[in-house]
């Protein structure tokens, strides 16, 4: 029973860590759609535009990854059952 419980709130806990995706997704999509305005006024920085925007994604894309992350321990390496 206490691990039918600890497993199920487990499992609710991962979707909600996987809503953490959202953010990245819209941001990611802003970030290439402003860049691509930026590329179409200024054709001559499109090196500068493109790296700065590639970093942008990858910090952005971190908060997304921790959340995966998160989401894959509590599902497949749950500290919490250890304690049952």
């Amino acid at each position: 029973m206490e691990r039918a419980l600890i497993l199920a709130a487990s499992a609710i806990g991962a979707g909600l860590a996987m809503i953490a995706g959202i953010g990245p997704g819209i941001g990611q999509g802003y970030a290439a759609g402003k860049a691509a305005e930026a590329v179409g006024r200024q054709p001559e920085a499109k090196g500068t535009v493109t790296s700065t925007m590639l970093f942008g994604c990858a910090v952005a894309e971190s908060t997304g990854i921790y959340g995966l992350v998160i989401a894959l321990i509590l599902l497949f390496a749950n500290p919490l059952i250890k304690l049952l």
